[in-house]
């Protein structure tokens, strides 16, 4: 089992909160850390102009200066988004971003969710599934084929050959995001791409069953068992006093709902089939969701002293198979940099070692 960190900016510089200035180099401080304590990969979202991920409308700008800070530290997207961006930009991006890495991206693809973001990008939110399918194979095949001639729903263009080539070949991972969605899990599955998953928003029985899916379809497609790579995401609270850890987690987790709620909040008035019940996931946000010991009990959070962390993770990983890695969500603004180093020397030293042999 491998463990990355992951990165969701939830603060907007106001009331005392970091300036993006102080975020990003908080960031880059912990992602050189990362690397010195044998973590495998940092990761980091896109999202727009909400506290709730906004400072990090562009993963790929900040993933190149962690990539030339470092050297054996995976960089990935979780996730970009290819509705909003168009595919011979973002395939270029992106193979620029491997190459000056030296071949360590993972790139993750993501539908994005938030109704406010589609209408700034004048994109409805019904075209969002096969806005999502044509851009990632025109990604792929742009990183792949010269000569391309693009026909698709919403694109067209070539015949091009893109420039740079990814350094790795045929092209990089290619993981698809996805809070569970079976028709997301079964696609991702059927095409032999990978799954990033964010275990802490649905129960055990949902992953399993999303896992059970995915894996059935890249079975059925033909690729073999073992191949496939499985990121799970949790929050992560690790101290030597628990009572500390559970502190820090109640409070970043409180924040974290106060900004969700108002980024999710147009869902309460807006309707798409392609995000059946994302209203219901608005108001459990806006309610404030369950209580944060509780979400530690279903293991959907990671927190307590490093024993406790460890035992939680030894269930996860029975819960959940082979091939997963799992990434810890540290950096959201909301928490000194000095307090969630703590943290990570404690995970690297006291929990990640019993999981170095499990594949």
């Amino acid at each position: 089992m491998e463990f990355g960190i992951v990165f969701f900016p939830t603060v907007g510089g106001s009331g005392g909160e970091p300036t993006a200035t102080q975020y990003y180099d908080d960031g880059l401080y912990l992602a050189q850390l990362a690397e010195q304590l044998g973590y495998h990969q940092v990761k980091l979202v896109e999202h727009y102009f909400f506290d709730y991920g906004g400072y990090s409308p562009d993963p790929i700008t900040f993933l190149a200066a962690v990539a030339a800070r470092t050297s054996r530290l995976r960089v990935a997207t979780g996730a970009v988004i290819p509705a909003f961006t168009h595919p011979v930009k973002l395939a270029g991006q992106l193979a620029m971003l491997d190459n000056i890495s030296g071949g360590r991206l993972d790139v993750g693809f993501g539908r994005a969710f938030l109704p406010d973001e589609f209408a700034a990008f004048g994109i409805p939110l019904d075209e969002s599934r096969a806005r999502f399918e044509e851009g990632v194979e025109a990604c792929v095949r742009l990183w792949t084929e010269d000569d391309l001639s693009w026909e698709g729903s919403f694109h067209k263009f070539g015949p091009l050959t893109m420039l740079p080539k990814p350094a790795q070949q045929p092209h990089p991972p290619v993981f698809v995001a996805s809070t569970g969605s079976l028709d997301s899990c079964r696609a991702a599955g059927e095409q032999g791409h990978h799954l990033q998953l964010i275990a802490a928003v649905a129960t055990r029985e949902k992953v399993q069953e999303a896992l059970a899916v995915y894996r059935g379809a890249r079975a059925a497609a033909g690729y073999a068992p073992g191949t496939e790579r499985i990121d799970l995401t949790f929050p992560c609270f690790v101290d030597e006093d628990r009572e500390a850890a559970y502190r820090l987690g109640e409070h970043v987790e409180r924040k974290l709902s106060e900004k969700m709620g108002a980024a999710v909040s147009a869902w309460a008035t807006v309707r798409s089939d392609q995000y059946p019940g994302y209203d219901r996931m608005a108001a459990a946000a806006l309610g404030g969701g369950a209580a944060f010991d509780e979400r530690v009990k279903q293991n959907k959070i990671l927190a307590g002293t490093p024993d406790d962390v460890r035992a939680q993770l030894a269930e996860i990983a029975d819960w959940y198979g082979d091939g997963i890695s799992v990434g810890l969500s540290v950096h959201s603004g909301q928490v000194p940099r000095a307090t969630v180093e703590h943290g990570l020397r404690l995970f690297a030293e006291h929990v990640a070692p019993a999981f170095t042999d499990v594949r």
